[in-house]
């Protein structure tokens, strides 16, 4: 098909976002069993963002290999002239690229306008909490459902339902809003929001929930954490609110921008093992990965200065666009 310039660009680099982020999503998945047991020998705060990075990969390089070959090599050495004919396969990458967008944009729309929507309900049935300073944000709810959890993205908001206040002691209640708080402080929302908007290689598919899961698990393991701070009492406390929650009857997490002190059960035992002793791990947990992060930024600086200092070296680029483009 022939296509005027600034359109073949836009096909250009959603064909070239499709076929990086494909590659580097099926090394990812390649490589996510090898992550998610280096993640286990991590602290928890640590094993989310390694494990967050991992996710983020695939949209981050892509997104980068876009914006700073694809567009300007282009612009650089593409001449402008009328049209020119793009091949089916470009057409069809772009296409593909065009959808796993969309359909992450459609989800993190919906999850937002859902927790929206929740928020005000809650607001109107609630009733704000008197007390102490940690508590000012804090929304009870005359809910059926057992919830404790920070709702929303930009202003979270602590929501309690009144089946949860009752069923907790004021100690348990200190240290299930130290949980949360844990939460909104580390913008672990924002990080969920972020994580919806990541595309997948094929629509509606799901294919690194793995990554996704371990990364819920383990925020959850970091908010226990600062929630107990070192504490044998506070530590007790939690344990026992989570059980007490549990058995209030916990539902399957819904689709909202929320974190919640109990989305599932599955993950109970395991954080009562955890409160109730002293979690161990390697001493110097894989030393060698704190260097990926500075070695991968001077990697990328040095990319980039190549291009702005000599843009010759994107003819190569252009090239293999061509190529694509045929």
């Amino acid at each position: 098909m022939i296509f005027p310039y600034y359109v073949r660009l836009v096909v250009l680099c959603f064909a070239t976002f499709y076929v990086a982020h494909t590659a580097i999503w099926l090394g990812v998945r390649g490589f996510a069993s090898t992550g998610l047991r280096i993640a286990r020998t991590m602290k928890p705060r640590m094993a989310a963002r390694f494990l967050f990075a991992l996710r983020s990969a695939p949209m981050v390089v892509s997104a980068f290999l876009v914006a700073g070959f694809c567009i300007p090599s282009y612009v650089w050495w593409e001449p402008d002239i009328a049209g020119e004919r793009v091949g089916w396969i470009c057409l069809a990458s772009a296409l593909l690229g065009i959808s796993v967008c969309a359909v992450s944009l459609v989800r993190s729309g919906a999850s937002i306008v859902q927790t929206e929507r929740y928020l005000r309900r809650w607001r109107r049935e609630s009733e704000t909490a008197d007390g102490s300073v940690e508590s000012a944000d804090m929304l009870v709810v005359q809910d059926c459902a057992a919830i404790m959890a920070v709702a929303g993205v930009t202003h979270p908001r602590l929501v309690v339902s009144q089946r949860v206040m009752e069923a907790l002691s004021e100690e348990q209640r200190a240290v299930a809003i130290r949980h949360e708080t844990a939460h909104r402080s580390s913008r672990d929302n924002l990080k969920k929001l972020a994580l919806l908007l990541m595309p997948d290689a094929v629509p509606f598919c799901r294919g690194l929930g793995q990554i996704e899961r371990a990364w819920a698990r383990f925020i959850e393991w970091s908010a226990d954490d600062e929630a107990v701070d070192g504490s044998q009492e506070r530590a007790l406390s939690l344990a026992t609110a989570l059980v007490r929650v549990a058995k209030l009857g916990v539902q399957s997490a819904p689709p909202y921008v929320l974190s919640s002190l109990m989305s599932h059960d599955d993950d109970l035992a395991a954080r009562i093992d955890r409160l109730l002793r002293e979690p161990v791990y390697a001493e110097r947990p894989l030393k060698p990965l704190a260097a990926i992060p500075c070695n991968t930024a001077l990697m990328l600086g040095w990319v980039a200065g190549t291009v702005l200092l000599w843009p010759g070296s994107l003819s190569g680029v252009h090239r293999l666009l061509e190529r694509l483009v045929q």
